[in-house]
């Protein structure tokens, strides 16, 4: 493919169809040779536990494509798997595929759960709606069939299928075929693990278990017309939950050096897709921002990050990196492991906000009912969900586990600072009393309170963190305390005198100001940190907007950080 080509291709943002992006003129990288090294390296049931946005839907979609019967094979021309001749003859279109994504599978409750299932599995059953006027299939078998695509007449999106129907649905539908083409079936079931963490969340996990094991058991072990099967998830859940009876399925994990290469962007992929939009310039951001991942034996960028941030780069090259992984999800796993955390748990925080390591006993098998009975099953679904990594080779179970690069960093420090606010708000009589000393001109009670809450909950330390947004997080914390105030207005980086100040605090009642400047001390040398944060709040005239507001008293205030100390100063 010439230069000037490339750099015309939209970059595929969210799109997972491979047909699509072959199509369509999106720039792919290409992942081809999975095919070939899934059935050199063989397995009846195949499962690839990968973080959200890493690919394997956009990999299942690319197996669909490659084997299913009616394959277009001009797909695939220039690929890397196209070089595969005797391969692609023997496979290349050969087999009726049945693709199933369990992603949308996420009722608030059973039924709907439920519901949702039929809708996945009847509408992968309505694009083989031949099989109704199939002169291979006896009436019997043609009225199977009409049981898995029957729909409720009022709600046309509502398949109506018994619990009988329903667990030998994904079976049923591959002895059809297998009749129909005289060839068994391939099984693809993206995203397996969404309706069990989505149950887990909303207290009807037994239910779900309970209906997945029905359908795997029948689908994955005692379905004679199956060939292999594929399956994706987050989560690596134990064979007692929903594989029960399996066969030993082939885990294909984060661990896993075999297809390590094959989920995320090589650092050879991502130089090429820089150069090809002529943004090499731009390397070390993304590596420092998205790099990091470490699956297998093999150092990997996440692909959803590197392709949003090259499409916007390609349009405004000032353009800074940012957050594009976190807006994904809730994040709640982060969230629940910082409220389980207690003293040892949050030094180790800091220990990897800091760029450091820790060193834990993983367990890749868990139950979704398991994931929050201790903090240590929370450091497993934190690496398997992709929050931290690996670091070296483990030594059996036990991984030295890292933060992979700063867009997760940021992400920590992020929700960090909203589980501080959460925790603040708890403790009334303290917030009073802080802000009280702020207010009353205090600056000793102030230091003394915030000291003492710095003590007991997670800083930021050492260089791993650039300073402006060590001097952010500490901004942020005091930010949130004073915030409790109802009847105070709290302005961030308001535009006053001649610059931003980092808070200002308006007391209309009592006509009080507070001019706030904050600093992280990097050497450690708190007095002249805060000297330098009052200079630059009279330097640049911060009381302006106060004065002009009405503020009759105005208090300004240096504040000085450094790991869990603080210094507080006013004039």
């Amino acid at each position: 493919m010439k230069m000037e080509n490339v750099t015309k291709m939209k970059l595929p943002v969210g799109i997972e169809n491979f047909e699509e992006i072959r199509t369509e003129g999106f720039y792919y990288i290409d992942k081809t040779c999975l095919i070939r090294d899934l059935l050199r390296d063989w397995g009846k049931v195949n499962l690839f536990t990968r973080p959200r946005r890493f690919g394997k839907s956009l990999n299942m979609s690319m197996l669909k494509c490659f084997f299913e019967v009616g394959a277009k094979k001009e797909l695939f021309d220039g690929l890397a798997i196209s070089g595969e001749t005797d391969l692609c003859e023997a496979y290349m279109g050969k087999f009726p595929v049945v693709s199933v994504s369990l992603k949308g599978v996420n009722g608030i409750d059973f039924e709907t759960a439920r519901a949702m299932m039929c809708a996945a599995i009847g509408k992968e059953a309505m694009r083989f709606q031949f099989l109704e006027n199939s002169d291979k299939l006896t009436e019997k078998e043609k009225a199977m069939y009409h049981q898995l695509t029957t729909v409720d007449a009022q709600q046309r999106e509502s398949f109506i299928m018994p619990d009988s129907v329903l667990k030998e649905s994904l079976q049923t539908l591959s002895m059809l075929l297998q009749k129909h083409y005289e060839r068994k079936v391939i099984i693809l079931i993206d995203e397996y693990d969404v309706p069990l963490a989505k149950a887990n969340e909303n207290g009807y996990y037994d239910e779900m278990v309970l209906l997945i094991r029905n359908l795997f058991e029948q689908a994955l072990k005692s379905n004679e017309s199956l060939y292999f099967a594929v399956l994706t998830g987050c989560l690596r859940v134990s064979r007692e939950s929903v594989f029960t009876g399996l066969n030993n399925p082939k885990i294909r994990s984060i661990t896993s050096v075999s297809f390590d290469e094959y989920f995320g962007f090589t650092d050879q992929e991502v130089r090429k897709l820089l150069d090809d939009y002529e943004l090499s310039a731009a390397y070390d951001t993304v590596k420092k921002w998205y790099d990091g991942y470490h699956f297998g034996n093999v150092d990997v960028y996440c692909p959803w990050d590197v392709v949003s941030y090259v499409d916007e780069l390609k349009d405004d090259r000032s353009l800074e990196p940012k957050d594009y992984w976190s807006n994904t999800s809730g994040n709640e796993v982060l969230k629940r492991f910082l409220r389980m955390a207690k003293s040892t748990t949050k030094r180790e925080i800091e220990e990897l906000i800091a760029g450091g390591t820790v060193v834990k006993m993983l367990k890749e098998e868990l139950t979704y009912r398991d994931l929050y009975q201790s903090i240590e099953n929370v450091w497993s679904v934190l690496f398997t969900t992709g929050y931290l990594t690996q670091q070296g080779k483990p030594s059996g179970r036990k991984v030295r586990l890292t933060i992979p690069n700063e867009e997760i960093r940021n992400l920590f420090m992020n929700q960090i600072l909203e589980w501080i606010q959460d925790v603040a708000r708890e403790d009334g009589a303290f917030l009073n009393a802080f802000c009280e000393a702020f207010k009353n001109g205090d600056a000793a009670e102030a230091q003394n309170r915030f000291t003492r809450y710095l003590q007991e909950t997670i800083s930021i330390r050492d260089t791993a963190v650039r300073q402006d947004l060590r001097e952010s997080f500490y901004h942020g914390i005091l930010l949130g305390l004073l915030a409790y105030k109802d009847e105070w207005y709290v302005y961030s980086n308001k535009e006053s005198g001649a610059g931003y100040c980092d808070i200002l605090v308006e007391s209309a009642r009592e006509k009080v100001g507070i001019v706030i400047e904050v600093k992280y001390a990097e050497d450690g040398n708190l007095k002249d940190a805060c000297s330098r944060a009052l200079d630059q709040i009279d330097s640049r005239g911060y009381t302006a907007s106060l004065l002009a507001d009405g503020m009759r008293k105005i208090l300004k205030y240096g504040v000085a950080c450094h790991g869990k100390e603080c210094r507080i100063e006013t004039v």
